[in-house]
């Protein structure tokens, strides 16, 4: 296991993997008899996984930090321009 470890130790790398480099990955591992067929599979599945939960928290993690930069910057929300924009069709009606 010292070996799963060391793969995912790369971290952003386990985001990224597809299941096809997994799969190449470990297959290189049975042919030089690191992993036994039968754990291979079981191997392939949990780095997916982790791979997909890596992905997601990566996402997460940028997402959180992307409203926080947009909430800095005080922007208008979508909501309060359209309100904005209502309430200005609102006062050029009235000047009719």
């Amino acid at each position: 296991m010292d070996l799963l470890k060391q793969v995912f130790s790369l971290g952003l790398g386990a985001a990224v993997a597809t299941k096809e480099q997994i799969e190449k990955t470990v297959d290189s591992l049975v042919k030089k008899g690191e992993v036994n067929k039968e754990e291979s599979k079981e191997l392939i599945n949990q780095w997916v996984e982790k791979g997909e939960q890596a992905k997601q928290d990566l996402d997460d993690v940028i997402k959180t930090k992307v409203n926080q930069a947009l909430t800095s910057l005080n922007l208008v929300t979508k909501d309060e321009f359209n309100e904005l924009e209502r309430r200005i069709r609102l006062l050029e009606s009235k000047e009719e």
